[in-house]
């Protein structure tokens, strides 16, 4: 597949992505597992990008984001607690090795 094709699969791509952004919060179940999977495994930041700044669907888009992809999860408060866990313990090593 050349250059020119991937382009223009990833353009279709994101216009059906930019079609399910419009019906927002009215989708299907699948159409919505199918918008949250473009956006964590697909997208890059130019689609992004591209879906953030248009004004057609900014709305949708707004609210979709607020909803399932910018929301703190269990698994981000687990990573944080992980790493200050971590850190705390590399700190009382230090602590620990100096006195």
């Amino acid at each position: 597949m050349s250059n020119s094709q991937d382009s223009a699969a990833v353009a279709a791509r994101r216009m059906q992505i930019e079609a399910a952004l419009a019906d927002y919060p009215h989708v299907s179940n699948e159409s919505l597992g199918g918008l949250i999977h473009w956006f964590r495994k697909e997208a890059s930041a130019l689609d992004v990008a591209m879906l953030a700044s248009n004004e057609a669907i900014a709305e949708s888009y707004n609210r979709f984001r607020a909803d399932h992809i910018d929301r703190m999860t269990l698994q981000d408060v687990m990573k944080g607690l992980a790493f200050a866990a971590a850190v705390g313990l590399a700190v009382c090593f230090i602590i620990w090795w100096v006195v």
